[in-house]
């Protein structure tokens, strides 16, 4: 059992439109209880999970508890029920149940179903709410069915329910779409493509603090392999990557002719993935959803060291001026490039008159944003570079530039920023061992694989 009822309300907890599934809880009464809790309640003790007792007493949920337990307190019982909501905007979404419901799924179906809303209105506040009561009813009622969640797809919602909240012709509404019946609801049948293709990027961000003496403090690398896909038909796919879990599952050498075998992390799945199968041996079989959609998500947490590395000396000078020396070097193979390289310098907030002089690329001073940014349209690999500057400073007097005065201010000093992005390459060494296509029509297909690497929050800090 998940939800008695769901209220959409106002800041004020105000019922903007309720709909009650089972009939074994009082609307109104649920409606001035949520109210009352949030005109009471303090705002660093609000939850979003909190129930009140057959005697009107609002409480929590303690920490450990799965749903809702049969307690003394009334919770669970008749008069005792337990409120769950989201807010977006200004609204809040809610769901009130009075039984031993499952409170991670409520939330898990309030959230998605704020995306629906989001889908069919564009945008979702109290204002769209008033204007599309027809519709919202019909989702309430297709996405809920006795306080049970049902499919919230819009892609699905939308073959029966339009923009307009008009149902299509009777001869439709007689039988539920093919994809509330089908195993693979995220594809329909009957898809044709002149031309049968499947992309593959396979997409990481490296994220990188680096301390001022070259010591690293923390590096991650978040990947992601997107897929475009133009296949007809319904085909499944499979995926095989150097997967170290893998390669020991299958009993096989972990280095490959290609290199390394890399240890994933934090691994989440498109919902075509077949799980059991992957949790069985490892192997990604999937029939792809029409289109462009994320196929999986990753997480590495080991040791790199920059692909590009930065280093700044500052020089205040006599005169008010101060002038920086920057060095720049890519530490990965000839070979690649990384492209459309940005590396933000951070200057004091009141220089002026800049000058620049760069062995490659264009300076250009934002004051706006208190930065210098050097751009190299291509930077090949194994290459050093430097860069100066020079500024005005009317700021230091000149008992400051001589150090009688303690010196410059050096709060201005934030790390330095790097932007880029390294095609054909990937930074953990993560690899596509094959992508196998089958259909049983038999026709041809194109896979297309390529790597990408760029920054993620990539900062090297100043001395």
């Amino acid at each position: 059992m998940v939800a008695s009822a769901i209220l959409i309300t106002d800041l004020t907890g105000k019922p903007l439109i309720s709909r009650n599934y089972r009939g074994d809880i009082p609307l109104s009464s649920a409606a001035e209880k949520f109210a009352t809790y949030l005109l009471e309640a303090d705002e660093e003790a609000k939850k979003p999970v909190f129930y009140v007792d057959a005697n009107g007493e609002f409480g929590s949920l303690k920490k450990g508890e799965e749903g809702m337990e049969e307690r003394d307190d009334g919770c669970g019982v008749p008069g005792g029920e337990t409120f769950v909501y989201v807010q977006h905007n200004n609204l809040y979404l809610v769901g009130v149940t009075c039984k031993n419901s499952n409170v991670a799924l409520i939330l898990t179906y309030l959230y998605q179903l704020t995306a629906l809303f989001q889908d069919y209105f564009s945008t979702l506040n109290e204002e769209s709410i008033r204007d599309n009561f027809v519709i919202i009813y019909e989702l309430l009622d297709e996405t809920m069915d006795h306080g049970l969640p049902q499919s919230l797809d819009s892609t699905i919602l939308r073959q029966f329910i339009t923009q307009e909240g008009n149902r299509m012709a009777d001869d439709s509404k007689s039988k539920p779409p093919v994809a509330l019946t089908n195993a693979v609801s995220w594809r329909t049948e009957g898809i044709k493509h002149k031309k049968n293709e499947i992309f593959l990027d396979v997409v990481e961000k490296l994220n990188l603090l680096v301390a001022a003496n070259g010591t690293v403090l923390h590096s991650e690398i978040n990947g992601a392999i997107k897929m475009k896909s133009f296949l007809s038909g319904m085909p499944e796919l499979k995926l095989g990557l150097n997967d170290k879990v893998m390669f020991e599952a299958t009993g096989r050498n972990q280095q490959t002719r290609s290199g390394k075998s890399v240890e994933l992390e934090d691994i989440k799945f498109h919902q075509c993935v077949r799980l059991a199968r992957f949790e069985n041996d490892r192997t990604i079989s999937f029939i792809p959803p029409d289109g462009e959609f994320d196929l999986m998500t990753y997480r590495l947490d080991t040791h790199v060291k920059p692909l590009i590395w930065v280093e700044a000396v500052v020089e205040p000078h006599r005169g008010s001026r101060i002038e920086y020396m920057i060095k720049t070097r890519s530490q990965f193979k000839s070979r690649s490039v990384a492209n459309n390289v940005e590396i933000s310098i951070p200057v004091p907030p009141d220089v002026d008159s800049p000058s620049f002089k760069s062995s490659v690329g264009n300076v250009t001073y934002l004051p706006d944003k208190d930065c210098v940014v050097w751009t190299i349209k291509q930077y090949h690999g194994g290459r050093e570079y430097l860069m100066r500057a020079h500024f005005g400073l009317p700021s230091i007097s000149r008992e400051e530039a001589d150090g009688k005065s303690g010196g410059m201010d050096t709060s201005w000093k934030k790390p330095i920023g790097v932007k880029f992005e390294i095609p054909y390459f990937t930074v953990s060494g993560i690899q596509v061992r094959y992508l196998k296509i089958i259909e049983r029509s038999g026709y041809q297909a194109l896979p297309w694989v390529r790597y990408i690497t760029a920054n993620g929050d990539y900062q090297l800090r100043m001395a």
